[in-house]
């Protein structure tokens, strides 16, 4: 029955290829110990406890040239989620941005965002991230920042740019300030349920309540909390006189940083862009003429009814550019960013010589946050299939 019957046949045959794939991998595993050990070699991870040795430009946690490659390598882990998230973001907001005005009946602005799709499409993304990489280091000394007259003064008193990279004022979380964040975060998501049940009633029913109260919702119980709790949360100011040849205080974000983070994504927004074109061509003209019909304006058309229904062609390809972006963020080598690639698979593997334990690891992490977006994305994209009765 398991052969014959039409029912059981693939489950058989899945099976068994199951079986072999795990039999292949268990002999090439032994193959390779056996291997390691005939020339005097021992597959251990045991280095990961040892004094990494040298230090990290930006990282997001405490780390020093005394920790451990563990600790190295999370430092690296983290940094390329941070490019990754940041990446996933602004490139869908570049990306969907430009392909509605791809569609745009403005001559001008149509063939700009066309000549931006084509440019940045058609050149790797290596030399993108070299280029803007220059662009940044172009910037202005720091030292056009300091002293009692300097020759430019901090933008908005808060920010200064220059061929180092982004300095801000970086927050000081005192006790008491995890619950503003905490309030922040219902904030956002008590918001995020008015908006959802909003746009229900819209569509049950008819009805349309006011947008207004998603700020206050967001805005007074973060602030109200601030206050109660004493403002537990402060800032550290850029300091232009701390010291003669550098800003001193806040957060600097780094030219590495920035140009792996803009050249990953306006490259990836162009794809992007051409998944949004092709998934609002996909909706029938008739929808946006029975929207028009109805007395809805262009925005309003764009964003409750084709968009929605773009949706289910645009997820599937855009869970792939964010893939391709979080893979990509491996060539920030190129510009002296610490991602995990140049931790573990670059600085560590280079001290320990423990090559294959590292690059194993390396494959392990990629593989880990590939897995995790695509569950995450495809989640998403049940939520919006069309659901059949």
């Amino acid at each position: 029955m398991l052969l014959n019957d039409r029912r059981y046949r693939g489950l058989t045959y899945q099976f068994i290829a199951l079986i072999v794939i795990i039999f292949l991998m268990a002999w090439l595993g032994m193959n390779l110990v056996s291997n390691l050990a005939a020339a005097g070699l021992n597959f251990s991870y045991s280095f990961l406890g040892d004094p990494a040795g040298y230090d990290i430009n930006q990282a997001l946690i405490e780390y020093d040239s005394q920790s451990s490659h563990l600790r190295a390598a999370i430092v690296g882990l983290l940094n390329t989620l941070l490019v990754a998230i940041m990446g996933c973001i602004t490139a869908t907001v570049i990306g969907v941005t430009a392909g509605v005005l791809r569609l745009s009946k403005n001559w001008l602005v149509a063939r700009l965002m066309s000549l931006y799709v084509e440019a940045f499409r058609n050149v790797p993304v290596l030399i993108w991230i070299l280029m803007i990489g220059t662009i940044v280091q172009l910037g202005p000394s720091p030292r056009v920042y300091l002293g009692e007259e300097p020759e430019r003064g901090l933008i908005f008193g808060l920010f200064a740019f220059t061929n180092r990279g982004i300095t801000s004022p970086a927050p000081i979380w005192e006790a008491g300030s995890v619950w503003v964040v905490v309030a922040l975060v219902a904030s956002i998501v008590a918001a995020w349920a008015y908006m959802r049940f909003r746009k229900k009633a819209l569509f049950s029913s008819g009805t349309l309540y006011p947008a207004w109260p998603v700020l206050p919702i967001l805005v007074v119980p973060a602030v109200a909390f601030y206050f109660i709790l004493g403002q537990p949360i402060g800032l550290n100011m850029p300091d232009t006189l701390a010291n003669r040849f550098n800003l001193s205080g806040g957060f600097e974000i780094q030219r590495p940083l920035i140009a792996l983070w803009l050249a990953l994504s306006v490259y990836t927004g162009a794809f992007i862009a051409e998944n949004v074109r092709a998934g609002i061509l996909a909706v029938s003209k008739g929808q946006t003429e029975a929207a028009a019909s109805l007395g809805l304006r262009p925005r309003r058309i764009m964003n409750l009814v084709i968009l929605p229904q773009a949706l289910r062609v645009i997820i599937p390809p855009l869970i792939s550019q964010y893939l391709n972006l979080t893979k990509n963020s491996s060539l920030a080598i190129a510009v002296g960013y610490a991602d995990i690639t140049a931790t573990l698979g670059g600085i560590t593997l280079n001290q320990t010589g423990r090559a294959i334990e590292s690059i194993l690891l390396l494959m392990l992490f990629y593989l880990v946050i590939s897995l995790s977006i695509s569950a995450a994305m495809n989640v998403y994209n049940a939520s919006v299939a069309l659901k059949e009765r």
